[in-house]
């Protein structure tokens, strides 16, 4: 519930008490006496989804932003004729979505100083670089959160929703602000773990699995991306907190942000593409999930003829996120393809192999060694493990497993033999 108190201009206290008392609100009037132009301050509580309504009767009488309007939470009111308004908006209003005018003082909060908010975006690459390079994700999640990069995403989108054109230029701003600042100074640190000798050498940073996972991105990560925008939109309408799914959205961002970083420090230009389509097709998802859970929650500009603008632009903006998303997804999938081939290949390879070697000789282990690229893996080398008992002869496996593997992969792939010996129980 919230605590209103509001500033009646002269001439508006009749209209003001009238629209009060037509919605069953209890209210205290005291006089107004700085000899401004105002006559009285109202004070009077409301339950949360009732407040927007409210302030937009209270706006057809005279109210705007001449003057103050201060909303606060109350915690408890007892009042059987509050009980009763809280009935009657329940019944109306969904119970836990905050008025507009809430959500664009909230999104204005999210977004920090930027003095502030690049301190601590270039503090959470440089950490989340760090855990990367260590393979520790508790390093990583620890960067997470203190990424403050929540703020930006929900402003940039309320403010298209509210046609405030000078909040979603902040918002975009500071977006584009962090991903950058995040890369720079995940490459610059990077590059000091690198030639500084800090960390053991590493020939291939994709052999460090926290890394390796930042690379290939599936469709599964636009799910993930689109599942942070949407708790960021029911955490920032409903008034709950937003630091849980500001880690979150931070999961989606900071990592792959200081992948790039890690690639363009290792000289791997392909770790760095991969990891920077996660990254847009991330932020990009994010910004889509948050513009349209906010129109389809009815969030729309004060006054009825910015509404067209509002409409024209979210609509716009929409059609943008989509489309770019759509030619990102184009990777994606081509990576996601290549998982399920990859797999299948794999287990063909192994399938093939298993049933064709006659007893006593029996395949104990398959293993299958890729290519030296961060995306696009082809089988180059399969190596048999063989196990035969103590008086067994070596049978002449080769050139057979060799012909298998090259058809279950579809290309010439090296095969190795391995033979141990294997003592049979009983």
């Amino acid at each position: 519930m919230r605590l209103v108190q509001i500033l009646i201009p002269t001439g508006k206290r009749d209209a003001v008490l009238g629209v009060l008392a037509e919605e069953g609100i209890d209210y205290v009037l005291t006089d107004e006496t700085s000899g401004r132009e105002f006559t009285a301050v109202v004070t009077f509580p409301v339950p949360t989804n009732a407040l927007e309504p409210v302030l937009e009767e209270l706006r057809n009488v005279g109210i705007n932003d001449d003057g103050y309007t201060v909303v606060v939470d109350a915690n408890t009111v007892i009042s059987s004729q509050f009980d009763e308004l809280e009935e009657k908006y329940a019944e109306e209003e969904d119970e836990d979505r905050i008025a507009r005018e809430e959500l664009t003082s909230k999104a204005n909060d999210l977004a920090p100083s930027m003095s502030n908010y690049a301190l601590m975006t270039i503090i959470s690459a440089i950490i989340a670089t760090a855990g990367l390079l260590l393979d520790s994700p508790a390093v990583v999640v620890g960067s997470m959160v203190i990424a403050p990069l929540i703020g930006p995403a929900m402003t940039a989108n309320v403010g298209t929703v509210v046609d405030d054109h000078e909040m979603f230029i902040q918002g975009v701003k500071l977006q584009a602000v962090g991903l950058g600042l995040a890369v720079a100074s995940a490459t610059v640190f990077a590059l000091l773990v690198r030639y500084a000798n800090v960390i053991p050498p590493l020939a291939d940073v994709t052999t460090v699995g926290q890394i390796r996972e930042r690379v290939a991105p599936d469709f599964l990560s636009l799910i993930v991306a689109l599942g942070a925008g949407a708790a960021g939109v029911v955490s920032l309408t409903s008034g709950v907190s937003t630091a849980l799914v500001g880690v979150m959205i931070a999961v989606a961002l900071i990592p792959p942000a200081a992948t790039v970083g890690i690639g363009i420090a290792w000289g791997q230009p392909l770790v760095s593409l991969g990891s920077a389509v996660l990254l847009l097709v991330n932020v990009l998802s994010i910004n889509l999930a948050v513009l349209v859970g906010l129109w389809y929650q009815g969030y729309r500009p004060e006054h009825w003829f910015q509404e067209s603008n509002a409409r024209s632009a979210t609509v716009k903006r929409i059609g943008v996120l989509v489309l770019s998303i759509l030619v990102l997804s184009a990777f994606l999938g081509g990576v996601t393809f290549d998982s399920y081939q990859q797999a299948t290949t794999e287990s063909d390879i192994r399938d093939a192999i298993q049933g064709s070697v006659d007893s006593p000789a029996r395949v104990l282990t398959v293993e299958i060694e890729y290519t030296n690229t961060a995306i696009f893996q082809q089988p180059r080398r399969v190596i048999v493990t063989v196990g035969l008992p103590p008086d067994a002869e070596q049978p002449l496996l080769v050139d057979q497993l060799d012909a298998l593997a090259d058809d279950a992969a579809g290309r010439d792939v090296a095969t190795e033999v391995r033979y141990v010996t294997v003592e049979r129980n009983g």
